[in-house]
């Protein structure tokens, strides 16, 4: 019995199960990395260069150094917010509607409006508010920034040091906010087929909860029953004590 039990245990903590992977041979599996569409409230760094005309730096660019730190209150003052009407509004070149649109296509229209104004400018643009958050059974739990367009959920729980031995690795949610609301979607990390799924690829604001194995609750179940009893077997002498020197 205890075999099977430890046997049981240490498959449910083997990620991306049920296939036949091989050393010597790659297995493909084909996913569904959908782009990211831009929308309000998201916060973009806009670098705008131009050899001709080298002012055009110091108007529209953040500094590297700020956007490395990570400081939410840095990026949002300093970055390009979008709107409510899904426009960014940048220094001379005015309102662009670049909601809906990947990170790639505002590019382009931001280029197109930057070269009626700058000669041979150089636009780059990239998302400094991609942010999700990892709570429960993880080493490290807190929100983290992305610097990856496509970042997976197994990125995501890497960078909070991975689950710990007492999370549920068949039952991670994933809270998505949506217009009309959040959505719940529930992920299986020991199913292989998670590479295939829409939801292996996260999205700025994402959430992953990692719930506790029910082992997690027996275990502190015992630790408090263990200090209970410590806690009895003390007063017990300490009463024992007092009765005999009385």
């Amino acid at each position: 019995m205890f075999l099977t039990s430890s046997c049981y245990y240490n498959k449910s903590l083997v990620y991306l199960q049920n296939r036949n992977f091989s050393g010597n041979k790659a297995t493909l599996i084909e996913g569904k990395r959908t782009p990211y569409k831009l929308q309000p409230a998201d916060i973009l760094s806009v670098q705008i260069k131009s050899s001709a005309e080298k002012e055009v730096s110091g108007i529209f660019n953040i500094s590297t150094q700020n956007i490395m730190m990570a400081n939410p209150g840095t990026l949002f003052l300093e970055g390009y917010s979008i709107d409510v009407s899904g426009k960014i509004t940048l220094p001379i070149l005015g309102e662009m509607m670049i909601k809906d649109l990947t990170v790639e296509e505002a590019q382009q229209v931001i280029q197109a409006n930057a070269n009626k104004y700058f000669n041979n400018a150089i636009v780059i643009v990239k998302m400094i508010s991609f942010k999700v958050t990892v709570l429960g059974e993880v080493k490290n739990p807190g929100y983290y920034f992305v610097y990856n367009n496509q970042a997976t959920a197994l990125e995501a729980l890497g960078m909070a040091g991975d689950l710990t031995n007492f999370g549920n690795r068949r039952n991670i949610k994933l809270l998505r906010q949506q217009a009309s609301g959040t959505e719940v979607i529930l992920l299986d990390l020991t199913n292989s087929d998670l590479l295939k799924s829409e939801f292996f690829f996260l999205k700025p604001g994402d959430v992953l909860y990692v719930e506790p194995l029910k082992a997690r609750s027996k275990r502190l179940n015992l630790e408090l029953l263990s200090v209970l009893f410590a806690a009895t077997t003390t007063a017990v002498l300490i009463f024992s004590y007092v009765n005999t020197n009385r």
